[in-house]
């Protein structure tokens, strides 16, 4: 995954200058509790409803691989992915493309867990082996968990392992300590020998959860930009009521992540979900400029910026008021509120 921004440099993304009007649109996904919506969406005709308001296609593909999702974002076969903020700076941003956060879905509130195996202080992990995706948010979640009771990277031995093996791996004597995120750390975490030694409740606001689209595409189709906040907004709507359509809904959605209505509602209290568009521009509003400095001092220290990256803020992040954190003349992910606000205003 190191090489994962390198790669995209290989690819052409779409630039300003090429970004044309179209009619048919792609954006990956993968399961994760704060984007099974999307998927729902898709199956139950609410993507659907929305693309034909428009007047346009969107297939929502769902990715058993996160990374690859988001590396198939960077290389441009896809015009939108469900992304971390953290990834999306590594991954597309570093790698050339202009991306936008159209909307933030949620932020980690426990979802993003540190599991050590018979052991329940996380000071435990020191000269283990710990199991995680490498250069990903759960890298990021043990670096600001170390750094909370004064130990750093030097304190333990890091093993790249997929999100798709995780809990395979756990399962294996060997592994003592792995850090993952929900389902796999719910599923984890119901072994008797699992503890929790520190979570994301403690990282409030750094660990976002996104629909990132290219920025050109989007200048060029603000339709499609629409659809997907009007797909989003009426599947919140729907999954927050207190009906049994809502009831529903959540047990589709936790069945299709591989648990049930009570292990995905389970999910749910360690997530921060953004249910209205009032939520998200809330959020917005908060000191995102301190956020994103824990996140692009991360990206930094493990070389996720780019080659030509000499300082944290090398990429420059357009917030929605137009402020710019980092370098001004090399901006490469924003923030927008515009469509949020659109639904706000029922002008969608």
């Amino acid at each position: 995954m190191a090489a994962l921004a390198v790669v995209a440099l290989a690819f052409a993304p779409v630039s300003h200058a090429e970004a044309q009007a179209k009619k048919d649109f792609k954006v990956a996904w993968s399961i994760y509790v704060g984007w099974m919506p999307w998927g729902y969406a898709m199956d139950n005709g609410i993507v659907k409803k929305w693309a034909d308001k428009y007047d346009i296609s969107i297939e929502l593909v769902q990715f058993n691989d996160y990374i690859e999702g988001i590396n198939q974002f960077t290389a441009g076969a896809y015009d939108g992915v469900m992304s971390t903020n953290m990834d999306a700076l590594a991954i597309p941003s570093a790698g050339g493309v202009d991306s936008t956060i159209l909307l933030i879905c949620d932020y980690s509130d426990g979802n993003d867990v540190i599991i050590l195996k018979g052991k329940d202080k996380l000071a435990d992990i020191k000269g283990q082996k710990v199991n995680l995706v490498e250069l990903s948010v759960s890298h990021y979640t043990l670096a600001r968990g170390l750094e909370s009771i004064g130990m750093s990277e030097k304190d333990v031995t890091v093993i790249n392992t997929s999100d798709a093996d995780m809990i395979a791996a756990y399962g294996t004597p060997d592994v003592t300590a792995i850090v993952t995120w929900n389902p796999m750390a719910a599923e984890i975490l119901a072994d008797a020998d699992a503890n929790n030694a520190f979570d994301s409740r403690s990282l409030p606001g750094e660990i976002q959860d996104s629909l990132v689209v290219n920025t050109a595409t989007l200048k060029a189709n603000p339709d499609f930009a629409k659809a997907m906040t009007g797909i989003w907004y009426e599947t919140m709507a729907l999954m927050s009521a207190d009906t049994e359509e809502a009831k529903a809904a959540k047990t589709a959605m936790g069945v299709a992540s591989g648990t049930d209505l009570e292990g995905y509602e389970a999910q749910l209290a360690a997530t921060e979900m953004y249910y209205t568009p009032q939520d998200y521009i809330a959020f917005t509003e908060t000191d995102l400029a301190k956020t994103t400095s824990f996140v692009t001092q991360f990206l930094f220290d493990h070389e996720l910026l780019g080659q030509e990256a000499t300082s944290p803020g090398y990429i420059g992040i357009e917030l929605p008021d137009g402020t710019v954190i980092g370098d001004a003349s090399n901006v490469l992910l924003r923030y927008t509120t515009e469509y949020a606000q659109m639904a706000a205003d029922g002008k969608l």
